[in-house]
């Protein structure tokens, strides 16, 4: 009996369902923090404030189907914006299959365990303060590289099952 061929593997992001798209979020919670853009250069930085409604531990949005009456200005990715957004961490998934590489490892539609993301160090869970609790004119103070190197850190430790 052959295989199935997960769909990530034979689908554009374009031909994914609704369910397959939305299945592509490992959970990590990275596009949830927020970011500082310096207007000379253009450059983008990631701060250890998440969004009000990002839950620090399960790294899942606390009224994602509503969000925007909360937090107007939430970026939704979707199909068409997938490319232009060029702040999205080098181990989402949607980057991932848009470049036409591979998910990894710890994404729970290889592991089959959501907690996987966290086991292996990539999510944002327990590294965050709320953004109700830092004043704007201090998330400078609270600039990290760790959302753009976590999937150098986990790589080295993969399990020898998944190399």
């Amino acid at each position: 009996m052959m295989e199935k061929i997960p769909f990530w593997k034979t689908k554009t992001l374009a031909e994914m369902t609704t369910t397959e798209w939305e299945s592509l979020c490992d959970g990590c919670g990275l596009c949830c923090l927020n970011k500082l853009e310096e207007w000379d250069s253009g450059d983008i930085y990631f701060t250890s404030i998440r969004c009000k409604l990002l839950d620090n531990e399960s790294c899942r949005c606390a009224s994602y189907e509503n969000r925007w009456d909360f937090v107007p200005d939430c970026v939704q990715l979707t199909k068409q914006n997938v490319d232009e957004i060029a702040w999205l961490p080098p181990t989402c998934g949607y980057r991932l299959i848009n470049e036409g590489r591979d998910l990894y490892w710890w994404h729970p539609l290889v592991s089959g365990d959501p907690e996987t993301v966290h086991a292996a160090g990539i999510s944002a869970r327990g590294r965050t303060i709320s953004e109700t609790e830092v004043d704007v004119d201090d998330f400078e103070d609270y600039v990290v590289d760790w959302p753009l190197t976590v999937g150098d850190e986990a790589r080295a430790k993969q399990p020898e099952t998944a190399k």
